[in-house]
Parts: C-alpha cells; sequence; structure tokens
C-alpha cells in the first residue's frame, strides 16, 4: 500500500499539471524495486480554494505531499523512497518555483496494517 495524497492551492492550477505529477509520482512508487504492490499504489490531488499562507500579502502557492504506506519497510527503504517522490516534486514545479511564491513540502506515515482495512481486486490483474 502506497497512497499519495497532494493538496495544491488553486493558484498554481493553471500551470501545475496536477495529473503528469500524480503519473510521475505512481512511476516512482513502482521503480521503488517492488516495495509497494503496483496495484495498491493510488495518488490523487486536492485543490485548494481557500487558503492563507505566510503574511497573506502575495500570491503565495504550495503543494503538500502526504505520503502513507503499509508498515514493514525499513527505514532506509522509506528514506529512499520520501527522497524519490520529493524529487519528482521538485523536478516538476522547478519551473514555478524559478518564477514565483512556492512551498514544496511531504511526509511520510506508516500505517499499522492492524488499524487499516482494504478489499482489492485490482492486484490479480499484476500477479498475472
Amino acid at each position: 500500500m502506497a497512497h499519495l495524497i497532494y493538496e495544491y492551492t488553486a493558484n498554481l492550477a493553471s500551470e501545475a499539471d496536477i495529473a503528469g505529477l500524480l503519473l510521475k509520482s505512481n512511476r516512482a512508487l513502482i521503480a521503488q524495486s517492488g516495495l509497494f504492490p503496483v496495484g495498491g499504489i493510488r495518488s490523487r490531488a486536492i485543490r485548494l480554494d481557500d487558503w492563507c499562507m505566510a503574511d497573506g500579502e502575495a500570491d503565495y502557492g504550495f503543494v503538500h505531499a502526504t505520503l502513507k504506506i503499509g508498515a514493514g519497510r525499513n527505514k532506509g527503504e522509506r528514506q529512499a523512497t520520501g527522497d524519490a517522490v520529493f524529487a519528482v516534486i521538485m523536478e516538476h514545479f522547478a519551473g514555478l518555483y524559478s518564477r514565483r511564491y512556492l512551498a514544496l513540502s511531504m511526509e511520510l506515515y506508516e500505517f499499522d496494517e492492524a488499524g487499516t482495512w482494504k478489499h482489492n481486486n485490482v492486484h490479480a490483474k499484476f500477479r498475472r
């Protein structure tokens, strides 16, 4: 399981290519040496129409990613995954970052499997 949730400010929507970001993010997770079953990878984005950042005086924007993974990966695997996904984010937004006020951030949460419920028939496609 790897679920990636992006929150982004609406003032970035016209230039951010969020659909492209989601696809690149999934590819980065798939590339993590089989750490995450392909059928369990999900990414999504939530556009924030209401926000206030810093002093509220400029046209600030931000993108915050929350990566939620199932338990069982060691510290090095978690670090490598976080580094890979954050590198995608930084590369994806490099152009915007160079020309406007923009904050990029990410956090990683590891779930205790005892606290999750799942029903998924997508995994079978990737076991073939």
